[in-house]
């Protein structure tokens, strides 16, 4: 069996040039029927996989979804050295022994949001960092002060120059942080540092979100002792060695959340499976309250829409609050909701640019700072639109399967970043959509060998080892 491949530290996300300008056709006007299963959560990958550094054997990782932020992430892994390597049953293995570099891509890192996760990661494993300003979607002022402030607290020199986050530190050393604003981000990069400082690191005015209890639990599962996640104060005990491991990513309730509007949208009847109903309702609270019937029983959800939904009103805030990445779809739905309608943006700012693709196919939608008043049509109509950001996109992508007529939802590669299979996923419920690309169809089907190169190694063998045997 040939060794696991050595990637080149300029390593890019392969084939991202394919899924660029990429076109989505709908005939809309159809019910949704059938089921969905959905995969492991987007933003908890990206997070597990630089987690998986700080461990000194390999980590497998199941239920990686396969998108386009996903494979940016391994791309980004690849880069500084570790090996990646996908198995024959679909789990996807890192292995950081042979870390190699700490400064990161910055080509990769402007794709990416989640790229600031290296800096907590690299300072703490390797004592430096270099880390570019992240990128990922328009949505808004995204400031990384309070990642910057946790890991001054904890001893490390940053420095922001150029666009680049520098830090050092010859050891990092627990500390009490409180956080100025619940973050998200600065919640896990600073449990991703805390791992290996010295003594007990204390987090206050943490983010409860349930990709931040998925890290802890990664984090436990290496060794490292924390407490308190999904609270708003949570403790970890740095710890000089944390042992490799294996972990199941939690399923993408945000995923789910897209189905079930979709379905409740056009009047059908769908039921999503693979879900932790409890991390999904805020979604289905508002659902019902919008006159869709939602049933829940172990981990799958079933809505049944009505001809017309109800007006509500929606404010977004932080976990277990109504989520931000679930606005632009449920206001996609309010716009043919019967009566008026607001929905208030209390995370992000600037996440009602989607807004002037759902006037051009008809709604009635009037912002005003962080609120949108919607006034509900009967129908909508097709309409050529572009995306403009992930969860936009699957804003107007329900909104063509609402409308009537055909839509072509132009910049549509938004999608690949955080759904897999979304074109497939929807067709299998009976959706009239195809994809165009550049040069035909394409899409992020192919991440099996692109995000992640396929290894076929035994259930439970570990690449390193396997690959030493090979070269033997």
């Amino acid at each position: 069996m040939a060794p696991v491949p050595n990637r080149p530290s300029t390593l890019g996300t392969p084939r991202l040039g394919d899924w660029t300008m990429a076109t989505l056709r709908f005939r809309g006007g159809k019910p949704l029927w059938g089921g969905v299963r959905v995969g492991g959560r987007k933003n908890a990958a990206v997070a597990v996989l630089p987690a998986a550094l700080l461990a000194s054997e390999p980590v497998r990782l199941d239920n990686l979804p396969r998108n386009v932020d996903v494979a940016t992430s391994i791309a980004l892994l690849r880069a500084l050295g570790a090996r990646v390597v996908r198995d024959g049953r679909g789990a996807v293995w890192v292995d950081g022994a042979g870390l190699a570099r700490t400064a990161v891509e910055p080509m990769l890192a402007g794709r990416l949001r989640a790229s600031a996760y290296l800096l907590g990661v690299l300072v703490a494993r390797c004592g430096e960092a270099e880390v570019p300003l992240p990128g990922g979607c328009d949505i808004g002022a995204r400031p990384i002060d309070q990642h910057i402030k946790g890991l001054r607290a904890m001893g490390a020199e940053v420095e922001v120059a150029h666009g680049i986050v520098s830090a050092k530190a010859a050891r990092l050393r627990a500390a009490h942080i409180y956080l100025d604003v619940t973050s998200v981000g600065s919640t896990i990069n600073l449990m991703l540092a805390a791992s290996r400082a010295e003594g007990v690191t204390i987090i206050e005015n943490a983010a409860k979100e349930p990709h931040v209890v998925d890290v802890a639990t990664l984090l436990q599962a290496m060794g490292v002792p924390v407490v308190g996640a999904g609270t708003d104060a949570i403790k970890v005990r740095g710890t000089a060695v944390a042992h490799g491991c294996e972990h199941v990513i939690i399923p993408d309730e945000i995923e789910a959340a897209t189905y079930l509007i979709a379905a409740a949208g056009t009047a059908g009847e769908v039921t999503v499976d693979g879900v932790i109903p409890r991390h999904l309702e805020p979604v289905s609270a508002k659902l019902r309250e919008a006159g869709v019937e939602v049933q829940e029983w172990g981990e799958a959800i079933r809505v049944r829409g009505p001809l017309r939904p109800r007006a509500i009103h929606i404010k977004t805030l932080p976990y277990p609050g109504f989520p931000t990445d679930a606005q632009q779809p449920m206001t996609a739905l309010l716009a043919r909701a019967d009566g008026a309608s607001t929905v208030t943006e209390n995370i992000w700012e600037d996440r009602f640019r989607f807004v002037e693709g759902l006037r051009q196919m008809g709604a009635r939608i009037r912002v005003e700072g962080r609120t949108a008043r919607v006034d509900g049509v009967a129908r909508l109509s097709g309409a050529a639109v572009d995306a403009t950001d992930l969860r936009g996109a699957a804003a107007l992508a329900l909104a063509a399967l609402f409308a009537a007529g055909e839509t072509e939802l132009r910049r549509a590669e938004h999608l690949d970043r955080g759904y897999e299979g979304f074109v497939e996923k929807m067709t299998s419920l009976g959706a009239d959509v195809r994809r165009v690309g550049a040069d035909g169809a394409h899409g992020p089907e192919d991440l099996d060998r692109d995000g992640a190169e396929r290894l076929d190694v035994e259930h439970g063998a570990e690449p390193r080892r396997r690959a030493a045997a090979a070269e033997g």
